[in-house]
């Protein structure tokens, strides 16, 4: 892998991430490359509901994705964990598995390579009962169904004392991990790791412990105990906090709390256990630096911190000087959300002054960019949309801006394709359960429109441009859990989708990967990669024009300069943008002629459509 020629000082984010091009990946949706080490119900138990059904089994990959379970019946009526009620599709969902796997990474690392993506961000692949993983059984150890041999893993795992790092090994599932790990760095490519020291699942060591000793534990000040069981009593008294109220995810002790659990404000203080926080350094610096040389070239390249806003930001702090004290070009990237849902989003101000993460997801810039290209949930002007923009930097330092990760879609909401063919608010509704008039469909024509319009954006505005694994397929799917449906190979051939979660009519959608959107992703993403001001350049608007519904911004440097022209309104028009070299210039995403008089470019733009312009 290439090495960055400076250290990064401890209060800049890496240089690297400046010019990278993200992808995320979710290894159970991602893809089965070994069918030997499929879950089986023993490695699910745990998860979500503590009735696993006799019948379980992995489900098929190519299945309409609504299309029932054979044991979902099981499931009808039955608790989950925390005592509700099984009725929803969406909730006998959460039990499913497919079989992806570390394997099904390598198999698709070419596939990877070809789209031109720099940076891999993986969801948790800690070892957890879920198919997600932020319910970890234990934090150090990849999942041992992501790798080659679970059941050795299994013994492997309990042959170890878990606070006693000395005693760790490393599983067939680590030591594969660290092979895609070395795979994508040959390729010049990052990895990112997903973490929550937040919570875990019920199944974590440590929580067992406390569930067998009570008070006796000497884990009971890693979590937020409330009431410890009476034993001279008959009922049981024990209660403890979990995250957003699901149960199984038991939330860590803290020395501040946010009292509100609906409205977020960055806490002080720390993590109320040094023995916790010790671990949790352990287990960081166990894949920053895996083999103890001091060289962290075999580990990971930095880590995704989920629900960020929920730990205090002295604990960060420490964090921060722990992970960058191991290796200065690891990159931290804090999930700041929600203030209040669903209208107000958290200013990451305080994390971005150089003492905590070096960005953040950037889920302000999608709000707002998704209102303006998709005209949802009202349309707004031009000029309001830039306004918007520029408010989001405001307070921002340069370097952290053009760090950011700039999404339109993850594993926590609708796929991009969905989203747009919605009008709804932002994350708002965005699904069946919330709305039976929610479009869960294949987006129209009109939506495949749109989406190329966002990307232009996404791709030639200031920060790292990310896809969710699929988007680039063609994929669709409303909120969690449909915006995690598993990859739409070319090798397979699926199922039609036919079936609604509601059992009401829908139009049969034949599912098939999107050869055209993907060559548009590679062409986008080569024009990123291929000019550099598109990364590092200075940013101007130099048409904001409200009356025609046109945006022009210039990415420029000294040298260089890239012009992006968007006609947002329903009517070609005939548009003059300012040029700031006295050089040719050429359209180089549609070929489209371009006109160079004096100082000004002219362009014949069609409607819903965009330019992407460079000086020769």
């Amino acid at each position: 892998m290439e090495k960055i020629s400076k250290v990064t000082e401890f209060d800049k984010p890496p240089e690297w991430t400046k010019d990278v091009i993200w992808y995320q990946i979710f290894v159970d949706r991602f893809r089965n490359g070994d069918a030997s080490n499929d879950p089986t119900v023993y490695d699910i138990t745990g998860a979500y509901t503590s009735f696993i059904p006799k019948n379980w089994h992995v489900t098929p990959w190519t299945q309409d994705w609504y299309k029932e379970d054979d044991y979902f019946v099981e499931l009808e009526g039955k608790p989950d964990f925390g005592g509700n009620i099984i009725s929803k599709f969406t909730q006998k969902v959460q039990l499913r598995h497919y079989g992806g796997d570390l394997q099904g990474v390598l198999d698709k690392m070419d596939y990877i390579d070809s789209l031109g993506v720099t940076a891999i961000y993986f969801n948790p692949l800690n070892d957890a009962p879920s198919l997600h993983k932020y319910d970890a059984r234990n934090w150090r150890h990849i999942d041992r169904n992501f790798g080659p041999e679970p059941k050795k893993d299994s013994l492997t795992i309990a042959s170890e004392i878990p606070d006693n790092p000395d005693t760790w090994k490393f599983t067939e599932a680590d030591k594969l991990f660290l092979k895609v790990i070395d795979e994508f760095h040959k390729r010049n490519i990052r990895v990112i790791l997903d973490y929550s020291w937040n919570h875990t699942g019920h199944t974590f060591w440590a929580w067992k412990d406390i569930l067998t000793n009570q008070e006796k534990s000497k884990y009971k000040d890693w979590y937020e105990i409330l009431s410890f069981d009476d034993p001279k009593t008959e009922q049981d008294e024990f209660k403890y906090k979990s995250w957003s109220g699901v149960t199984e995810l038991t939330e860590v002790k803290k020395s501040q709390n946010n009292n509100n659990s609906d409205n977020f404000h960055p806490i002080q203080g720390n993590i109320y256990s040094e023995e916790l926080k010790k671990h949790i350094f352990n287990v960081t610096k166990r894949w920053l630096d895996p083999n103890g040389d001091g060289n962290p070239e075999d580990g990971v390249d930095g880590f995704r911190l989920d629900v960020a806003a929920e730990l205090p930001v002295g604990f960060w702090r420490e964090y921060r000087s722990f992970v960058k004290n191991i290796n200065p070009d690891a990159f931290l990237i804090g999930e700041v959300w929600w203030e209040a849902w669903p209208d107000k989003l958290l200013d990451p101000t305080p994390y971005l002054k150089g003492d905590v993460f070096d960005a953040v997801m950037n889920y302000r810039w999608y709000r707002d960019a998704r209102h303006f290209f998709n005209q949802s949930p009202n349309k707004i002007k031009v000029s309001e949309f830039v306004k918007k923009l520029d408010s989001l930097n405001l307070n921002l330092r340069k370097d952290n801006v053009y760090s950011m990760m700039n999404l339109v879609s993850s594993h926590d909401a609708p796929r991009v394709l969905t989203s747009l063919y919605n009008k709804n608010k932002y994350k708002f509704n965005s699904s069946p359960d919330g709305n039976p008039k929610y479009k869960i469909d294949k987006p129209d024509e009109k939506t495949y429109q749109t989406l190329k319009l966002l990307l232009i954006h996404q791709f030639t505005y200031i920060g790292s441009p990310h896809i969710w694994a699929g988007d680039e397929m063609g994929m669709w799917g409303a909120d969690d859990p449909s915006c995690r449906k598993p990859l739409i190979w070319q090798d397979y051939k699926f199922e039609n989708e036919i079936e609604h979660p509601l059992k009401i009519k829908k139009p049969v959608n034949k599912v098939e990967f999107d050869t055209a959107l993907f060559n548009f992703y590679k062409k986008i993403i080569s024009i990123r990669k291929n000019n550099k001001v598109l990364s590092s350049g200075e940013i101007e608007f130099i048409l904001i024009d409200d009356k025609n519904e046109v945006l022009a911004y210039s990415r420029y440097d000294k040298n260089d300069e890239v012009i992006v022209v968007f006609n947002t309104s329903k009517k070609e028009k005939n548009i003059t943008v300012p040029c700031r070299f006295d050089s040719k210039y050429s359209e180089i995403l549609n070929n489209y002629n371009v006109i160079k008089k004096y100082n000004n470019l002219i362009i014949n733009l069609p409607a819903r459509t965009a330019v992407i312009i460079k000086k020769n």
